[in-house]
């Protein structure tokens, strides 16, 4: 799979899934989430709803995944996935891992051939980004989809760009 770091806003990636680092609740929030709600329209609400009505209750837990319709995204499904909050007391990185894994599981059950995440708790969830890099790149390269070809990791700001690169070449 070729995997490429992109400096932007995921909302407007043209690929076959937009994985939404989302909350819980499904609903929508701040955030990558909130951007990929607002953008993708009430499409994507209602299918989030359907879900909690049907499976997710309680809410999806955490470093699972699930697909719902991109709405008015340049793209064919949302893959949410929900990533743990970090802690300095505890190794959660399996959590951190089990996002990107279940993410390109769906993504590759739904026939995707194309693939944009966010950096997953690197945002209000203080994961380290380049420990989170670190932990997103493991994983993809160690991927063997039958579908997916192309994976792009979408770095929200010239700071957090600029640290992926760095943590990336290492």
């Amino acid at each position: 799979m070729d995997i490429a770091l992109l400096e932007g806003d995921i909302t407007v990636q043209r690929v076959d899934v937009i994985v939404n680092a989302a909350n819980s609740s499904l609903l929508g929030g701040g955030g990558v989430d909130g951007a990929i709600h607002r953008k993708g329209g009430p499409e994507i609400l209602a299918d989030t709803r359907r879900l909690r009505a049907a499976k997710y209750g309680r809410g999806l837990p955490v470093g699972q995944a699930v697909a719902t319709t991109a709405g008015r995204l340049p793209a064919r499904w949302v893959v949410h996935t929900v990533g743990p909050v970090f802690s300095a007391g505890e190794d959660r990185s399996e959590l951190l891992r089990s996002c990107y894994a279940n993410s390109l599981r769906v993504a590759d059950e739904l026939g995707a051939e194309s693939i944009a995440f966010p950096l997953i708790s690197a945002g209000i969830y203080r994961w380290p980004v380049a420990d989170a890099v670190r932990q997103a790149l493991g994983v993809i390269r160690a991927a063997e989809p039958r579908h997916l070809r192309t994976a792009t990791l979408v770095l929200f700001g010239a700071d957090t760009a600029a640290t992926a690169r760095e943590a990336a070449a290492q």
